[in-house]
Order: structure tokens, then C-alpha cells, then sequence
């Protein structure tokens, strides 16, 4: 198994994303980022299927921070019965050898970013079935354009 960097987020799938924040606020004091929604996102499956999806997600200020995604039923971010913890994010300044390397360790590649017909980019998530959950690599070179969705007040509702 590779040996990656302490994650810096835990991403839970949420039924509805304004009452997360708002019940989280409530009861632990989290402080919020904006809310970010894309009518169409481009990603590739782990078969290798091109896929164009809405994407709404939120991240807690402080670390590790809380990423609550709007569930989006028939993708990858559905809830389910048993826990809606999705994934551990990491970021990785080795990016194409980390997500190569969870491939070889038995993490398939569920979902990435793409870019026309280049991919994995900018993010990749690795299954790991037998705890039901998966782990985010995302490249390093994404935190400058990120860093907003972690600052309190920066277009929150």
C-alpha cells in the first residue's frame, strides 16, 4: 500500500446540504465556505466512461475540514444504509504515481477528473471495498484554486 500524506478533509454524501450545514453549526460550531455548485462537471469512470454531472459541495473551515456533497442520485455520491462517510481526502504533490499506485494496491479507480480525453486529473477517487468507503487523491496544484471553499464567510449562504 502506497504511504500517502495525512488527509486534510472527511467528504460525506448528505441528503440536503443547507440542512447539513445548518445542523453541523448547531451542534459543533462549524464554520462554512461557500457553496459551490456546477451545472456540469466532466469526469471519467472507473471502466473508463466518460461522464458530464452536476456537482454541490461545501467545506468546513479549520482542519481537517468536513466536505458535505448534495447527494446526486445515480452517480457516485448516493446515500446508503449504512454510512454516508464517502471519502478521506489527501492531497498529493505525486499525483499520477499515488493514484497509479492504490490501483496496484487493490483501491480500483471509481471516478476522476478529466480534461477532453486526459484523465485521471486533478482528483481521483480509489475504492476501498472492504471498508466501503474510498480515498480522494487530489493534486496539490488544485489548492490555490480551492482555497476559498475553506474560508468562512467567502460567499456563504
Amino acid at each position: 500500500m502506497p504511504e500517502l500524506p495525512a488527509h486534510y478533509h472527511v467528504g460525506i454524501v448528505v441528503a440536503d446540504l443547507p440542512g447539513a450545514r445548518a445542523r453541523l453549526s448547531e451542534l459543533l460550531g462549524v464554520e462554512w465556505g461557500p457553496v459551490m455548485h456546477l451545472d456540469e462537471v466532466d469526469y471519467r469512470d472507473g471502466n473508463g466512461t466518460d461522464l458530464v454531472l452536476p456537482t454541490t459541495l461545501c467545506y468546513s473551515t479549520g482542519t481537517p475540514s468536513i466536505e458535505l456533497i448534495q447527494e446526486t442520485p445515480g452517480t457516485v455520491w448516493v446515500c446508503n444504509e449504512h454510512s454516508n462517510l464517502h471519502h478521506l481526502g489527501c492531497w498529493t504533490d505525486h499525483f499520477d504515481h499515488d493514484t497509479a499506485a492504490l490501483s496496484g494496491a487493490g483501491c480500483p479507480l471509481q471516478l476522476c477528473g478529466r480534461t477532453g480525453a486526459s484523465a485521471p486529473v486533478s482528483f481521483a477517487y480509489h475504492r476501498l471495498d472492504d471498508l466501503g468507503i474510498r480515498v480522494e487523491l487530489v493534486d496539490t496544484s488544485m489548492r490555490d484554486a480551492m482555497r476559498f471553499l475553506f474560508e468562512a464567510g467567502a460567499g456563504a449562504d
